[in-house]
């Protein structure tokens, strides 16, 4: 676990300017040497990103999963997610990095397809993957005086078809997200601190609480109370395992005035409480 009382967020690694481009693509070479082939645990709050493995390998954790990706392997990591990564020394691989703004602007959109690229996962880079990424990375290499709409369609090919390769793992109670969820989603993020409840988000979205509710059930089967909480405990997962606040300043940042309610209310979340969920990251 690493010794800090934040979780970065950047536009990419390490900067903290306008991200730079319409998409950004770089090789493994560019920022994982500086660092002695390691990324210690931050996220992006406006950004996907894709990592392709050409050789060696990434041992990530997102979210406190680890994920093992070598040669010839993806990993698809959606905007909040923290993560980090140890690099094999050497390892080669390309790096595309996506705004929020392109990849919820995907069309025609789906609820499934932005369900699927909400999410991180792995795979194979299949023929048509890497022959749509080089044309992407191409793409943004050049100088068409119509660049930027090239590869935002370019961009919106290669998310298709990193969320095609999910779609044989889904399971039927697996149903994808309306886009107002993403909206309440950022909502959520925006004001862990503040103690909102169903009916000011609703409000903020300019829907009723009952049909926010209905949205979330839908999607999840958890009511639009149950929803918020499990988001805010995702987040609460993240700050123990991330950073070394006290708990009860974890409470504190995520609205709750009592630390011994927020221990509650996180053990009923997760079956165990703040600092047993924290021993399990701690080396």
């Amino acid at each position: 676990m690493c010794a800090q009382n934040i979780i970065p967020a950047f536009g990419l690694y390490g900067e903290e300017d306008q991200f730079p481009d319409v998409i950004h693509f770089e090789d493994f070479s560019v920022r994982a040497p500086i660092h002695d082939w390691r990324i210690l645990p931050h996220r992006h709050r406006q950004m996907s990103q894709l990592f392709m493995v050409m050789s060696g390998w990434i041992d990530a954790t997102v979210d406190g999963t680890q994920h093992m990706v070598a040669e010839g392997g993806f990993l698809y990591i959606p905007e909040h997610c923290v993560h980090e990564f140890i690099f094999e020394p050497g390892s080669q691989g390309k790096i595309f990095s996506f705004p929020v703004s392109v990849v919820r602007t995907i069309s025609p959109g789906t609820d499934e397809i932005l369900t699927t690229l909400s999410h991180p996962f792995v795979g194979p880079i299949s023929k048509p993957l890497k022959r749509l990424t080089h044309l992407l990375r191409d793409t943004v290499a050049g100088t068409s005086p119509f660049r930027a709409q090239q590869v935002v369609g370019m961009a919106h090919s290669v998310l298709a078809k990193l969320a095609e390769t999910q779609f044989p793992a889904r399971t039927d109670d697996q149903n994808p997200k309306h886009a107002r969820l993403f909206a309440l989603d950022d909502l959520i993020s925006q004001n862990l601190s503040e103690s909102w409840s169903a009916s000011d988000y609703a409000s903020a979205l300019s829907i009723s609480t009952g049909h926010l509710s209905r949205l979330c059930r839908a999607a999840t089967g958890l009511g639009a109370t149950a929803y918020i909480e499990q988001r805010r405990m995702q987040e609460a997962s993240r700050l123990l395992a991330f950073t070394q606040l006290p708990v009860s300043e974890v409470g504190y940042r995520l609205g709750f005035i009592d630390p011994s309610y927020f221990s509650k209310r996180f053990r009923a979340a997760r079956g165990q409480t703040p600092s047993d969920y924290r021993a399990l990251f701690t080396n």
